[in-house]
């Protein structure tokens, strides 16, 4: 038996949340890193069960970041990256947001 529920927006339920502006930092980066590991892994030709063979990470597990449904570790990422030829860096935010 399905429920009728109102259509809720993503921007609506954003504005309830009420993220800090480092928390939003942080939201942005995981998905810049996240869309920067999925365009490697297409970049090298990869299926994500070919990458899982490399990476030793399990393909469902790999489906799960791609879509946004876990964070990665930094290990993790690193093991993703790592068989594609990449790996992570620390760089200065070319930003004045800093503190």
């Amino acid at each position: 038996m399905k429920r009728n529920r109102p259509y809720i927006e993503w921007k609506d339920i954003e504005k309830e949340l009420k993220f800090t502006p480092e928390e939003e930092a942080e939201i942005e980066l995981e998905k810049q890193i996240i869309e920067a590991t999925i365009t490697a892994r297409k970049e090298a030709k990869l299926t994500q069960k070919e990458l899982s063979e490399k990476s030793g990470i399990i393909q469902p597990s790999i489906a799960k970041i791609e879509t946004r449904v876990r964070s990665p570790q930094v290990t993790t990422l690193i093991r993703l990256l790592y068989p594609m030829g990449y790996t992570l860096k620390v760089v200065p935010i070319k930003t004045s947001n800093r503190k």
